[in-house]
């Protein structure tokens, strides 16, 4: 397949506490260039958990791999944004041949320690790790206050730009059902499994190119850096309004880096 045939499939999978609403300004210059956004929402992040059981990232990229193959889809990119970062490390991982690039986008894999730069530290929260690992604590405090839980996190996390008002509405009410809380909590309290996960993962980082995009008001510069002990071939870029949420606050500039870096590796695939 060249670069200018269209269909190739990019897989989209967001993060905590957003839904696929995340992606509204990227999916337009992702048709327009030729692919096929294919947005996923795992289990628990913005729909019901279902019957799923565990949280463990490497877990859920079994899942979201099976959904893939029952798609049809058996080669494609991957943009993975927060927690759906590391799943799609997880998943590229596993399934080196299926997937060509990969974007992460504002997501440090557990276990990795690097240092979040200024002004990003002065802006990204670190109370919400440890508040949701805690047990029994989000569960007595969060209910009948998700607009002061959700809302105070996406405020501060997204820096001085700021989200759309209605969106962050979208977000709070679309985690405000009865087991939001518990799967939301559920991605948080398997950090000790996933840091044994990633910690293989380091034994033999993946080949595929990854482009790292991280928000100068949130993980920034340490979104690359956290990557490059699990990858091999990582371009780095930061975008320089934005916090937590860059395909939101400056939906132009990442597209376009998405959709430069995606065809520059879509390029010769047959």
């Amino acid at each position: 397949m060249s670069t200018s045939s269209p269909g190739w499939p990019v897989v989209l999978v967001h993060g905590w506490p957003v839904t696929d609403l995340h992606w509204q300004g990227l999916l337009p210059l992702l048709h327009r260039s030729g692919f096929t956004p294919v947005p996923i929402t795992l289990p628990g992040l913005g729909k019901p958990a279902g019957s799923t059981t565990s949280f463990r990232k490497r877990d859920l990229a079994v899942l979201l791999g099976n959904d893939l193959s029952e798609r049809g889809l058996t080669r494609f990119s991957l943009v993975g944004h927060d927690w759906g970062g590391t799943v799609a490390l997880h998943l590229a991982a596993a399934m080196p041949n299926a997937v060509n690039a990969i974007v992460i986008e504002e997501e440090i894999l557990p276990g990795i320690d690097v240092d979040i730069p200024a002004p990003g530290a002065e802006h990204y929260p670190s109370w919400h790790g440890p508040f949701n690992r805690t047990p029994g604590l989000a569960e007595q405090l969060v209910p009948g206050r998700e607009h002061a839980y959700y809302g105070t996190f996406l405020r501060q996390s997204a820096g001085p730009a700021g989200l759309n008002a209605e969106t962050v509405r979208s977000y709070i009410d679309a985690y405000t059902t009865y087991d939001a809380l518990e799967a939301g909590l559920g991605y948080y309290r398997t950090r000790a499994d996933d840091i044994t996960d990633i910690q293989r993962l380091q034994q033999n980082p993946i080949h595929t190119p990854v482009l790292a995009l991280g928000g100068r008001y949130a993980m920034g510069a340490a979104v690359a850096d956290g990557l490059r002990p699990l990858a091999t071939n990582v371009t780095a870029l930061v975008l320089e309004q934005s916090g937590h949420y860059p395909a939101e606050q400056e939906p132009e500039p990442t597209a376009q880096a998405i959709t430069d870096f995606l065809q520059q590796h879509h390029a010769g695939i047959e």
